[in-house]
């Protein structure tokens, strides 16, 4: 499987702006802060996000990014092919030339397995992810973090 950086990047910021789907829209340096990713990368995926539909983009002051559907709408899979990730097992690319230009023995077990790890991914939604007690246990204590080093650059500014 070669699922890289940048899809689980690209899930972690949207589940991100899922757990905030009504607060408007979310700042990438916000994300950046609480996911601990870089802000350019973030603007990379954002960039293909927002091609394919996922996001939209808000200018001006209080703008950022929101999430174009309703977390109920937006599946794993959805997040994955729209950065043009693979969840592809096969050595081929799923084209069956794998040895010599011809099926590998195993061929079929991985291609199935593929279409699993696919089917699997698109069961699961962003919604479905933001109501498990594992992802808002989580949010809750970066959100702590992020409340937190906003009060000590505030107090940094005030004593300058």
């Amino acid at each position: 499987m070669n699922l890289t950086t940048k899809g689980r990047y690209a899930v972690t910021a949207m589940l991100d702006l899922a757990i905030r789907y009504d607060h408007g829209p979310i700042a990438l340096a916000d994300v950046t802060e609480r996911q601990d990713i870089s802000l350019s990368y973030l603007e990379q995926l954002f960039a293909r996000l927002r091609r394919e539909g996922l996001v939209v983009s808000v200018r001006g002051p209080g703008g950022g990014y929101r999430l174009n559907r309703h977390p109920r709408d937006i599946t794993v899979s959805d997040i994955i092919d729209a950065i043009d990730e693979s969840v592809d097992v096969t050595r081929c690319g799923g084209e069956g030339s794998c040895q010599h230009g011809e099926r590998c023995l195993t061929h079929t077990l991985w291609a199935n397995l593929s279409d699993h790890i696919h089917d699997f991914l698109q069961s699961v939604t962003l919604e479905k992810l933001v109501d498990s007690d594992d992802v808002r246990e989580v949010a809750l204590r970066q959100e702590g973090k992020s409340s937190l080093s906003q009060l000590v650059e505030k107090q940094r500014l005030d004593h300058l």
